[in-house]
């Protein structure tokens, strides 16, 4: 067999042995993710977590360059060399498939956690409706503690370096019963593709290959305590979006610091907001009118903030992110950082 045909076909071997081993997610949970996985990250975060700018970012950057140097090359011709050209792309991606699943993404396949925690993710109206009640007075509270004053919005008085390291003492005070994503060895960096991450609609992401939680570190401060955490919640182990929101929510509420606390809240009654407008339009209306005016003006912030950078390319960012989230056993695609809340209302009633 050719050389040139070797990686292809590996990728096809690839996607059979990873979509069959999915179908057994106890057998990923008991060996992949908290067998060979934590230990893993533990090293790649050990031995990253110290520099002050992402690898990751780093090396993505390079790998771009390449592409476009490879794109440029090939220009002339490229159709012509249709099949050399085709063999070498999915080349790369047979090498990209491989290291992705084995350094974090068999996390997707790994058991439910509302299977684990035994919680229906299903709720009603008048659930949401108690929940987003809670949500409103626990959010007005911390603004009002924090300012003095209903009228003025929260301001984070931080570093970015800072809330990364405050981010900790929120995984220090975990639940019992989800003791499992305990947090050791930071490694979470401001992202250097910051701008184009706003573009996209990101917040932040993970790094698979390297294990470094990359921030966006332009966007709104006083959502970033939460934005941390989540991204923390991926490096533990996680891959389903829903399930990093509500970790990352615990984590940030169980702080003992106040503008974690407000971020954890303020995230969480924006969804719950948003949700109760699913149910039916109009619905919010009576728990808008009750919110801060302080408040009001963070949310504000944030949807002024996202609003400047949307443009087609963040349409394509966001279907593109939406069917990969979909290939990796997530159906809900990018619906699914909402459903966090049926995880929040269900673990209430524990």
């Amino acid at each position: 067999m050719k050389r040139k045909f070797i990686l292809p076909l590996f990728l096809v071997i690839q996607i059979i042995v990873v979509k069959t081993i999915g179908l057994f997610p106890d057998f990923v949970e008991t060996w992949y993710s908290k067998g060979f996985y934590p230990k893993l990250a533990f090293i790649s975060r050990k031995a990253l977590g110290w520099m002050p700018f992402s690898l990751g970012d780093v090396i993505y950057f390079i790998l771009i360059l390449l592409l476009f140097r490879w794109i440029w090359k090939q220009r002339i011709g490229f159709f012509k060399e249709w099949k050399t050209n085709g063999l070498t792309i999915l080349s790369w991606v047979s090498v990209f498939y491989f290291f992705f699943h084995l350094l974090w993404g068999m996390n997707y396949y790994r058991i439910p956690l509302n299977e684990k925690l035994q919680i229906e993710k299903e709720y009603s109206a008048k659930q949401l409706k108690t929940f987003a009640e809670k949500m409103l007075r626990k959010t007005n509270e911390l603004q009002l503690k924090i300012t003095k004053n209903d009228s003025v919005a929260v301001i984070i008085p931080y570093s970015d370096k800072e809330i990364y390291n405050l981010a900790l003492k929120g995984y220090t005070n975990l639940p019992i019963d989800l003791n499992e994503f305990h947090y050791e060895e930071k490694s979470i960096k401001s992202s250097l593709f910051s701008y184009p991450l706003s573009y996209m609609g990101f917040g932040g992401y993970l790094n698979p290959f390297t294990n470094e939680a990359q921030l966006n570190n332009l966007k709104p401060k006083y959502t970033s305590p939460l934005t941390t955490c989540h991204e923390m919640a991926h490096q533990t182990g996680i891959g389903s979006e829903s399930e990093c929101n509500f970790i990352g929510f615990i984590t940030a509420s169980k702080n003992e610091d106040l503008y974690f606390q407000y971020s954890a809240y303020s995230f969480a009654l924006r969804y719950a907001l948003n949700n109760l407008e699913v149910l039916k339009e109009g619905s919010s209306k009576p728990f808008v009118e009750k919110i801060n005016v302080g408040v009001l003006k963070n949310f504000d912030e944030n949807e002024l903030f996202w609003d400047q950078y949307q443009t087609p390319i963040n349409s394509l960012f966001e279907y593109f992110y939406d069917n990969f989230l979909k290939a990796n056993q997530q159906k809900d695609g990018m619906e699914g950082y909402s459903k966090f809340v049926g995880l929040a209302i269900g673990y209430e009633k524990l």
